[in-house]
Parts: C-alpha cells; sequence; structure tokens
C-alpha cells in the first residue's frame, strides 16, 4: 500500500466552491480512482486542507497522475486553490513523523 498526506489552501472565499465541486465529483474521476484502488478523505481547518490517500502501489499513482481526467481536474480545482507558477494546485507533501497501528507507504 502507498499512502500519501498534503495540505493545499483554498482562495479566499472559495472553500464552499471546493466542498460542492466534490460533492459534485465527475463520474469519469471516480471511475478512474475506484479502478485503481485509490481512497481519499480531505480535512478542512479554516483555508487549509488536508488530504489523505492511499492506493495499492506507486503504479497507481503514476497512472492515475497520467490520466487526462486528472489533469483535467487539477485545472478545474486550480480556479479554487492556490496555485504554483505552472499555474497548478500548489501541494505539500507531508512527511511521516508518527503512525501507530498501520504501515503507511
Amino acid at each position: 500500500m502507498k499512502v500519501i498526506a498534503q495540505v493545499l489552501r483554498v482562495r479566499p472565499g472559495c472553500r464552499d466552491e471546493y466542498k460542492r465541486r466534490h460533492d459534485e465529483l465527475w463520474p469519469e474521476l471516480a471511475s478512474l480512482l475506484a479502478r485503481l484502488g485509490i481512497q481519499t478523505t480531505i480535512f478542512a481547518f479554516e483555508d487549509l486542507l488536508f488530504a489523505y490517500a492511499s492506493a495499492p502501489d506507486e503504479r497507481a499513482w503514476d497512472e492515475a497522475a497520467r490520466d487526462p481526467v486528472t489533469r483535467r481536474w487539477e485545472a478545474y480545482m486550480a480556479e479554487v486553490l492556490e496555485t504554483d507558477e505552472r499555474g497548478l494546485p500548489r501541494v505539500v507533501d507531508l512527511p511521516v513523523v508518527f503512525s501507530f497501528g498501520n504501515t503507511p507507504g
């Protein structure tokens, strides 16, 4: 299993829109994630988002990243998230500092 944790920041005034977009997750993206065995949970605190996700292996993450629907979703979400110099959502990968009862990958 390959687990990731990331932090993102919602643009000012966009938290409700961010949630609405996820409530209406595109069926083709949901299908891709399900087919690859990717599970995701996103938590919010003020304008910060904490995403925790798992996949069976690194290959699943790589395949998801290469899929055109993922790239379209990232561009769509860039409208409501802070972005980097390329215009993609700014994502900070979090290192594991403690784990109990599970084995993050």
